[in-house]
């Protein structure tokens, strides 16, 4: 457990008022349905771009991808390669309709185009998506934090869903895309100054060239991967493929999106603001991963734990397998010692064979991690041990090298990786803010939490303003029998807006960790984005099919997805691929069946 200096608690807690005052006063006289829903419509296309990225960049972008870099690499940033792709062609269709038809949610052009029920559907569609994602904004840093900070995690919760209702109610889309701006440059400004200070904990004759050619040696510095493995989730092919689609569906179709740039003064700077982010989005991530591979070498000259999570470390140490944990941390602290003095040669040097030992020892050292989780596992979990238990007493019954011996070997690595998954014994996403907490100074931490929680805050602000929206234009006033006025729908979008925070915090109270936390908003997008993008397509480029068609073809789709993603079909990536062609050609199947039904009768 860590404990905050006066200085930090400063930082935080003036970055985090001043945030919120000023979207609060700033927006305190939105009371038409224009102002509150388009923020006026005048947005200028660098805001649109800060607020678009501010909505996507959540507190999960900084905690999991620079655990993701840490652990595996850069390859995850080509999961963004195929965002410029997607941003050109929402320029070029999407927006330029939107624009033209004036709409205020994306669903409204569905109902024109095919008829209510697939509207309805299609937002209800994101309503769950989108609700869940909010949930685990609000829920990612309030789980870390809790167990960094010794803090409790349900009123972390509360703390940050309430903080984000308070501005959010009061002032609607002006006010999220007005905070976001903020937010953004306290998010830049944290991320850069804690790069710096990484470099400066680094070895001083260890530059930033030779810290590159290090975390290269470890196998982190393999960006591209054109392999075609769908065991692989990122390779250049899912980030082209998948990624696009996946970026076609969230930033086209996906409201929390498309409300930010239906802000715009006009179609040009909804348009430019796209464009803006679409070229900085890359970079961005990019520059994110760098941050995670840096602190990976820092590791390499200082000691790290075998798990990142004190509290579980604790527990082990607290259990029968103390001993063993023990014995593992002696081993990897020799092999911490070798890695160190191999580093220290492979700065000072070009030799090859160092870095063909570096990366073997990297690789005994992830061998290392995945067997203290698994110790972990067992001191919790009694099923663990007493699976590990039988297994192991099979394998000193065979010979080292019979295939036997090696069967019973990948059973034992399959309980190690299926440990590694564990809520107590994950890691990768705490890895971060425990760097943060022991190694940066006063102030600059501080600021480093505020850069978390305004990154939870910006991004759950977009989605329940994204929500009520929904539920206000799409469901309740598109179902009044008689027209309401401006005063009327803006009260009920605020009271929209209130209980889909209200929901958020509850989600967030009753989540649990996956393997990774960027990853499973990720799987949750894709489970849905491309069964709606499809939907879209369809309603864009082939008009003969009609709502009906449309209608039955999605319900079907999105059984067929869930169905697909639980048995582990394909890469999650793959999903949005899958979908947008599924619901496409169901659609057409049932509408030609449908025309040769007519055709008899």
């Amino acid at each position: 457990m860590q404990t905050l200096d006066w200085i930090d608690w400063a930082v935080l807690i003036a970055t985090l008022l001043t945030i919120v005052g000023y979207g609060t006063w700033k927006t305190r006289n939105s009371t038409s349905v224009q102002d509150y829903l388009k923020g006026g419509n005048t947005s200028k296309w660098w805001t649109i771009g800060l607020s678009v990225m501010a909505t996507q960049a959540s507190a999960i972008t900084f905690l999991s991808t620079t655990g993701q870099a840490f652990s595996d690499g850069m390859g995850f940033v080509q999961f963004y390669f195929g965002l410029p792709i997607a941003m050109v062609v929402i320029c070029m269709v999407f927006i330029p309709l939107y624009h033209r038809l004036k709409v205020y949610t994306a669903y409204e052009f569905l109902e024109n185009r095919f008829d209510l029920k697939t509207r309805s559907l299609t937002a209800i569609l994101f309503l769950i998506q989108r609700g869940l994602s909010a949930g685990i904004t609000i829920f990612a840093p309030a789980i870390i934090l809790s167990i960094v900070l010794g803090w409790n995690i349900i009123t972390l919760n509360i703390i940050i869903g309430l903080l984000v209702i308070v501005y959010t109610v009061s002032g609607g889309t002006k006010a999220v895309t007005v905070t976001q701006k903020q937010q953004m440059f306290v998010i830049f400004a944290g991320m850069l100054a804690a790069l710096v200070v990484i470099l400066t904990l680094i070895p001083e004759d260890v530059s930033f060239t030779k810290a590159l050619d290090i975390a290269g040696a470890n196998g982190r510095m393999e960006v591209l991967d054109f392999s075609f493995d769908l065991e692989n989730r990122y390779t250049v092919w899912s980030g082209l493929i998948g990624g696009t689609f996946l970026a076609l569906a969230y930033f086209g179709t996906d409201q929390s999106q498309v409300q930010r740039y239906l802000s715009g003064k006009s179609k040009k700077e909804m348009q430019m603001g796209l464009i803006f982010n679409g070229l900085l989005k890359v970079p961005m991530q990019f520059f994110i991963l760098i941050v995670g591979v840096m602190v990976f070498v820092f590791y390499q000259f200082n000691p790290a734990p075998l798990n990142f999570i004190d509290a579980s470390t604790n527990k082990v140490l607290a259990s029968e397998y103390s001993k063993q944990y023990q014995e593992l941390q002696e081993e990897q602290n020799k092999l911490f010692n070798r890695k160190k003095e191999l580093s220290i040669q492979l700065s000072n040097s070009e030799n090859e064979s160092l870095r063909k030992d570096l990366f073997v020892l990297d690789s005994i050292d992830k061998s290392h991690r995945l067997q203290s989780k698994y110790l972990i596992k067992r001191a919790i979990d009694t099923s663990y041990a007493n699976s590990y238990d039988k297994l192991n007493a099979e394998l000193n019954t065979f010979e080292v090298y019979s295939a036997v011996y090696k069967e019973k070997k990948e059973a034992l690595n399959t309980l190690y990786k299926a440990a590694a998954k564990d809520t107590e014994t994950n890691d990768r996403d705490y890895m971060f803010i425990s760097f943060i907490l022991k190694y940066l100074p006063k102030g600059l931490i501080g600021l480093l939490l505020a850069v978390i929680l305004s990154a939870a805050m910006s991004s759950t602000a977009s989605e329940i303003n994204a929500l009520a929206t929904i539920t206000s234009i799409d469901l309740y006033g598109r179902n009044l029998k008689e027209e309401k006025d401006d005063d009327h729908m803006v009260k009920a979008t605020k009271i929209f807006t209130f209980i889909w925070g209200l929901i958020a915090i509850v989600i967030a109270c009753f989540a649990n960790l996956a393997e990774n936390l960027i990853q499973l908003v990720n799987i949750i997008g894709s489970i849905f984005y491309g069964n709606v993008l499809g939907i879209f397509l369809l309603a864009f480029f082939i008009k003969f099919v009609k709502g009906n068609a449309v209608f039955l073809a999605a319900i079907i789709t999105q059984i067929i997805v869930i169905v697909g993603w639980w048995f582990n079909w394909m890469p999650y990536l793959w999903l949005n691929l899958f979908g947008c062609i599924l619901v496409i050609v169901t659609a057409l199947l049932i509408q030609l069946i449908q025309k040769e039904n007519v055709k008899i009768s």
